[in-house]
Order: structure tokens, then C-alpha cells, then sequence
């Protein structure tokens, strides 16, 4: 394998934000290299010829002798800052690093800045720290009052006085060590302290937990329609207070390829937003020039930092142009899924899309590996359009995706009081002509977060 085939599969199979670093990298690496970007177009318009490497007029010739220093001495002049200012500058009047860069504030940060706002001994400001140091991400206590107290060396009544205070804290509910305290102090700061929505919730939790909704009205003395507006009010809380603190990291995606509609037809275009474009030094043929007067190891030095410069151009050509080329396919296989929607989706794998482009099938795997499409109905995976079929009435397989998708409409518009079984769900999809087994749908079911029928059903 040549080391040409070798740097245009690593490229092949790179993410977006991979292949903006690798290309950074090889600029700074490699003097022979430029961003079209970073230069005026007054610049580029003159140099176009400049950029074409002629290996047919002798140009290996050319690089016997080159003058490295004044080169670099040359190329390190041209990308100097002009600003002087910079060397009157005391390195200590800029700010740190940590301060340029900005966080969100952690729960037990939230906390400790509240427990430092209260005016109290340092004995009971220790005791806190340790309290809210045991506080997990959900906001719940994991360690028990006592275990806290013998670790500190303090009495019971002084951790659990303290305890009871963090439980006020901002948001309601944190410290509690159990469902049932976290929602009683959230309830007890709400409209409905006093009234049958706290009565139920403290003594009777057990019997919500159960859905004996039956007994429930009896204590209460409520009907149907009043039990559910408690139990809708209990809803509103919140059962893992401390979440809001500790979100998930944003998942900032940028598409590799846009699909397109113009009127009736889907367009493709690779974005190349943020993406380096090369081109060979325009300072190259003065490089050239220079190469008589040089030693062997600097002209092997530019020969070969010249032919890794081709490499890379080449391959990133190479790396876009299969892109388009699956981007293409999919489109013709997957056109009803473009037009009408996930329900459409058809079954495809590598090998298919491999015949029609005319590309080994590792090639298109490297290709749907950590890319982005972005289309009119969303911004997916590639990967996404690849998915196993399930045999149908009419002879055409049915794209698992497009059942999933079936599935979850049925159980968004069953019945809250008699949800679909499984087995319902598979007589419900045979009557369309899919053929699928019910262990096939509890899988499916379960990928899709949706509980089973016994966990969906309402009692009232």
C-alpha cells in the first residue's frame, strides 16, 4: 500500500473536526502549503499559474540548489505580526488562560456559595461542606446523617441541624435522601402546602407509588377528575432537583454534505465552511530559484515537503469527491424517505451502495464513519440511512427504522386505560402486511424508551 492510498484512507475516515486539525497541523508542518483563505484576492488572481507545479518542464532540475536560510528567513518575514507594540509588552499584563475561559457552575458550587452567605459558626460551616460534598448530581444525599458525623467527629444533632437548613437551599429539594423527602419540601414551598395534595403525597405516598388510585379517593373523599388534578400537581415536581446543574455537554455537529430540494429535485453540496483550502506556496518558484546554491539535504528537504503537500491536496480531493459519490447514492435509494418521511425509509446496506458508486464496500463504510448530512428533514448520521429490512406481504422489505417508527405512533395515540401489547402491536403490523415477531417489537420497543403496556396503562 503506498503512502498516497495510506494518508487518503486515514482522510477518508476522519470526522469534520478531525480533518480541520489534521490540515492545521500539516500548515504549520509544512511551509509549502497555504490557505487560499488567508489570502487578498489581488494575491491570488496573480499567482493562479504560480499554484501549478509543471513536472513536465524539469522541475526536479530546479530544486538542486536552494538557499534555505533566506527561505525561511523570507517565509518567516511575510507572516510577521506588524504591530511593535508587542515588544514593550510585559507578558504578565495578559490575562491567564483560566480566566479567558468560562463554566458552568456546578451544584455543589451553587451550594457552598449559599452556605457561605449564612451566618454561622465555623463548626456548623464545616459541618455543611461535608453535607453538600456527599449531595450527588442528582441532588440526593448518598451518605447517611450518622456515617457524616462520625467522620467529622461531630454529634448527630449537629450534622442533622445543619441538614435540615441545606434542605431549604436553592433548588428545593436538594440534600433529601429519599423520593418522598425531596418532594415533601418542595410541596411544603408550593401553593399546595395544607391542602389534600400534601395530605396525599405525605401520608399516602405509598398508594400513589402502588396506583391504588381507588383507596386514594376513599381517604380523600375526591372523585376521578379531582384525584387527577392532584396527581397532576405532584407531577410538577421535581424528583431529581439538582439535574438542572449538571446538563449533558452540547453536541455541536457540523454537516459534512447538504442534501438540498430545489423544485422537484435534491441537490448535493460538500460544505467546506471552516475547511482550509490549499494550494501550493505562490512563493514556490522563488524557492526554485534558489535551489541552485543549496545543498542535497535541503533540496531532498522541499522535495519532499513539496510531494507531501500534492499528497494532501490530492487526497482531499479524493476524500470529497466519495462523499459526494455516496451522498448521490443515498438519494437514489432513499428518495422516498426525502419525499414522505421516516415511514418510508427503505432497508439498505454497505455492498448496495458500494455496486452503485462503483467502490469497494470498506470504502463507503470509512465514508458513513463519524459524517453528518445535513437534509430537509434533519441533520442525521450517514450511518443513519443503513439499516436492516423485514420481509413484507407485497415481496419488498420494510426498513426496521420505518417499523420503529410505526410502533411509536401506535403507542402515542392508544389508549392511555387499554395501551397495545406487543402481541397487539404484531397483529396490528401483519394486518399491514409486515411480518415481524413480538419478541422483534419488545426490542424495538425498548430501544425507543417506550415501557410496556402494563407500565403505560392509567387506572384513572
Amino acid at each position: 500500500m503506498t503512502q498516497s492510498l495510506q494518508q487518503a484512507i486515514k482522510l477518508l475516515q476522519m470526522s469534520r473536526l478531525e480533518l480541520t486539525d489534521t490540515i492545521q497541523n500539516e500548515l504549520l508542518e509544512n511551509p509549502v502549503l497555504e490557505d487560499q483563505r488567508e489570502l487578498p484576492d489581488e494575491e491570488f488572481a496573480n499567482n493562479t499559474e504560480a499554484e501549478k507545479p509543471d513536472t513536465e518542464t524539469g522541475m526536479d532540475n530546479k530544486l538542486d540548489n536552494i538557499d534555505m536560510d533566506a527561505y525561511f528567513q523570507e517565509y518567516l518575514n511575510d507572516h510577521q505580526p506588524k504591530n511593535r507594540d508587542r515588544e514593550f509588552r510585559d507578558p504578565s499584563d495578559y490575562p491567564s488562560f483560566e480566566n479567558m475561559v468560562t463554566k458552568r457552575e456546578t451544584l455543589q458550587e451553587y451550594l457552598e456559595h449559599q452556605l457561605g452567605l449564612l451566618p454561622i459558626h465555623d463548626r456548623a460551616f464545616e459541618i455543611g461542606t461535608e453535607i453538600i460534598g456527599n449531595i450527588n448530581d442528582a441532588g440526593r444525599l448518598t451518605a447517611e446523617l450518622e456515617e457524616i458525623g462520625e467522620a467529622g467527629g461531630w454529634k448527630l444533632e449537629e450534622v442533622t441541624e445543619v441538614w435540615l437548613i441545606i434542605r431549604e437551599f436553592d433548588p428545593l429539594g436538594v440534600g433529601a435522601r429519599n423520593l418522598r423527602e425531596c418532594l415533601e419540601i418542595q410541596i411544603a414551598y408550593s401553593e399546595w402546602a395544607g391542602t389534600d395534595v400534601e395530605t396525599m403525597l405525605l401520608e399516602h405516598f405509598d398508594l400513589i407509588y402502588k396506583q391504588k388510585y381507588k383507596e386514594l379517593m376513599q381517604l380523600l373523599n375526591v372523585d376521578k377528575e379531582q384525584l387527577k388534578e392532584y396527581l397532576e400537581a405532584i407531577k410538577q415536581f421535581d424528583p431529581e432537583p439538582g439535574r438542572a446543574f449538571a446538563p449533558l455537554p452540547p453536541q455541536y455537529i457540523q454537516p459534512d454534505v447538504y442534501i438540498l430540494k430545489v423544485d422537484d429535485e435534491y441537490v448535493i453540496q460538500l460544505n467546506d465552511e471552516g475547511t482550509p483550502r490549499l494550494r501550493v506556496s505562490a512563493q514556490y518558484p522563488k524557492i526554485l530559484e534558489q535551489a541552485r546554491n543549496s545543498d542535497k539535504a535541503a533540496s531532498d528537504y522541499i522535495k519532499d515537503k513539496f510531494k507531501s503537500a500534492m499528497w494532501l491536496i490530492k487526497s482531499l480531493d479524493q476524500r470529497n469527491r466519495t462523499i459526494y459519490k455516496v451522498a448521490e447514492s443515498l438519494v437514489r435509494h432513499q428518495r422516498d424517505f426525502f419525499d414522505r418521511g421516516v415511514e418510508y425509509m427503505k432497508p439498505l446496506v454497505l455492498r448496495e451502495v458500494a455496486d452503485d458508486i462503483g467502490m469497494h464496500e470498506s470504502t463507503v463504510s470509512r465514508v458513513v464513519n463519524n459524517k453528518y448530512v445535513h437534509t430537509p428533514r434533519g441533520v442525521f448520521e450517514l450511518k443513519y440511512f443503513f439499516r436492516s429490512g423485514l420481509a413484507s406481504a407485497n415481496g419488498e422489505d420494510v426498513s426496521s427504522l420505518a417499523v420503529k417508527e410505526k410502533i411509536r405512533k401506535l403507542c402515542n395515540e392508544e389508549s392511555p386505560a387499554k395501551p397495545y401489547s406487543d402481541a397487539t402491536i404484531v397483529k396490528i403490523l401483519t394486518r399491514e402486511g409486515i411480518q415481524i415477531a413480538r419478541r422483534t417489537v419488545a426490542k424495538y420497543r425498548e430501544e425507543l424508551g417506550i415501557p410496556s403496556s402494563s407500565k403505560r396503562r392509567k387506572k384513572i
